[in-house]
């Protein structure tokens, strides 16, 4: 009995079998009755797996469902996407359903956040679908490098004087354009963050100089796509993922450095927020003589930075400058003779000659688990980014106990307040007591444009709590006070600074050593906040309100700034 592959062959073989048009007609004809039959045994085969099937001839599938499987993946599995919804995929494959599969259909659903199901197709629907690959639009490679040329950063930066000139600019230029716009605007304006909001009208880009934010400029609603899309694309994330958080980085290629950026997206009503962090290598070279420390205070710290064992703590919530006087204090340990390992959530300036580690919580490596591997390192000098629990705590203190010296943050809003928040953690009074030899308290403020500063005629009130302020500052700081508020400066504004009044930061600094009287109140476990802070007083200690407010005596801030940071 002939089946129909012999009868299509008997067809193209027989000459004068009819004429041309009928041949051709029985041909089509005929393998259409094949077809019919691949999708009949098709079908059959699906039943006795326990499948779905379905005839895919015909049937519109988007390029959005296309998408959701690479083309390369599509061939190696024998698997398409023909329909996608915002929560569930159909997939079709034209094989079993084997490990491989099962495990690529996983990774999807995880990725996507997807509830996915598996149709049983014949060769013949997956190569009809499979050829719509290539009538999708080509979307060109990207590298994890954004470039910024030097003449064309050297072009903008000269264009861009203020955030008027980065409005105007914005309007004429394209997507891609736009991004590297925004970009080196945020980096000739110093900003540690870049914020892109879609809201309900526009679409805002805001800076975060100095440790405040400021808006830079508005896009217009209908660019956002393109905008975030290209965003998406530099920083090697999903486009079509909108409903939920990712992360992701590129890097700005400058003259002298390169700038680490990373990026984070959270769905929002409207679209997604953006926000970009500025990383710049050169903020992870700042020697601890530039930290701005007064005289006592940093030779107090030096002191106690060069001990072969004990814990040096720096406090204050996030965005205080912590980590970059840890890494001044690295800069500073750092010699061929001394060993030192770090860990760290995340890593955010590399440093030459010291040995960083990036904890992972999602592959159980901790704090307290990296820990205790460093410690089997060898190392002389042990930086831990945050303490965070009590596990954290003891095996750090027990790091201290065995001759290691440890620097770390914590959490708390001033120095005073690190002792009594480790006690409450739960750690031991008879290990906390021998093991500190220091704690920083620290913010960051913003300093005066030098370019268009004036003289500032503070307030009746205002003055008599700066008087009030300075003069308890205690004898035993050997500090000598002259009090003249003439000396004080207030912010005005310029082209230099953007017309903010203030460029760049300063740190503002608390610190206290241990000595018997905090070490007796530790190891009565009893330590309150306030006591603590009487103790560090007595002992000479100047707070952070003093020095920020001795600082805005020298120009260097105003006053206005310091109570806005500290008080």
């Amino acid at each position: 009995m002939l089946n129909i592959d012999d009868l299509l062959k008997m067809v193209k073989k027989t000459p004068n079998i009819a004429s041309e048009e009928s041949q051709e007609k029985l041909q089509i004809k005929l393998s259409d009755i094949k077809l019919k039959e691949l999708e009949e045994q098709t079908a059959s085969l699906a039943q006795k797996m326990g499948l779905p099937y379905i005839n895919l001839a015909g049937f519109p599938v988007s390029p959005d469902a296309l998408r959701l499987i690479p083309s390369e993946q599509a061939k190696k599995f024998g698997l398409i996407c023909f329909y996608r919804a915002e929560t569930e995929a159909k997939l079709a494959s034209v094989r079993a359903v084997d490990a491989p599969l099962l495990d690529f259909q996983k990774q999807l659903e995880k990725d996507y956040e997807l509830k996915t199901e598996v149709y049983l197709i014949s060769q013949h629907s997956f190569d009809l679908v499979y050829e719509r690959y290539a009538a999708l639009p080509k979307i060109s490679e990207v590298g994890g490098d954004l470039k910024i040329t030097v003449e064309k950063f050297e072009s903008l930066k000269n264009t861009i004087k203020t955030f008027s000139d980065l409005n105007r600019e914005a309007q004429k230029v394209s997507t891609s354009d736009l991004v590297t716009l925004i970009m080196a605007s945020a980096v000739q304006s110093r900003a540690s963050d870049i914020h892109i909001e879609a809201e309900e009208q526009n679409v805002k880009a805001r800076f975060r100089i100095d440790g405040v934010l400021v808006e830079a400029a508005k896009i217009e609603k209908k660019y956002w796509p393109q905008v975030i899309s290209r965003i998406k694309l530099l920083s090697g994330l999903k486009i079509n993922v909108v409903n939920r958080p990712q992360d992701g980085r590129f890097t700005i290629d400058l003259v002298k450095e390169k700038i680490d950026v990373r990026v984070s997206c959270l769905p929002t009503a409207y679209g997604e927020s953006v926000v970009m962090r500025l990383l710049r290598s050169s903020a992870a070279s700042l020697n601890f003589e530039d930290l701005g420390l007064s005289e006592k205070a940093g030779g107090l710290l030096e002191k106690q930075m060069q001990r072969p064992n004990g814990m040096v703590i720096t406090t204050g919530p996030t965005g205080s400058g912590k980590t970059t006087t840890l890494y001044a204090i690295l800069n500073k340990l750092n010699k061929p003779d001394t060993k030192i390992i770090t860990l760290e959530d995340p890593i955010e300036y590399h440093l030459q000659g010291i040995n960083q580690s990036q904890v992972d919580a999602s592959k159980d490596y901790t704090f307290a688990k990296g820990l205790r591997s460093i410690l089997r390192q060898d190392p002389d000098v042990v930086m831990v980014g945050e303490i965070r629990d009590l596990e954290t705590a003891e095996i750090a203190l027990q790091a201290v106990l065995t001759g290691h010296l440890v620097i770390s943050t914590l959490h708390t809003n001033d120095a005073a307040g690190s002792l009594p928040r480790l006690l409450s953690l739960g750690v031991k009074p008879y290990l906390l007591a021998p093991a500190i030899n220091a704690v920083i308290g620290q913010r960051l403020l913003r300093r005066l444009c030098q370019n268009c500063k004036k003289p500032a005629v503070l307030e009746e009130e205002i003055l008599e709590k700066v008087k009030k302020i300075i003069s308890e500052i205690p004898e035993k700081s050997g500090l000598k006070i002259d009090f003249d508020p003439a000396n004080f400066y207030q912010n005005q504004g310029c082209e230099q600074c953007q017309g903010l009044g203030y460029r760049g930061r300063a740190g503002i600094y608390e610190v206290f050593t241990m000595d018997r009287d905090i070490e007796k109140e530790v190891l009565s476990g009893e330590l309150s906040e306030y006591k603590m802070r009487d103790l560090a007083k007595n002992q000479g200690m100047i707070t952070m309100v003093q020095d920020g407010l001795l600082k805005a005596a020298q120009g260097i801030t105003s006053v206005e700034e310091v109570f806005r940071v500290v008080e």
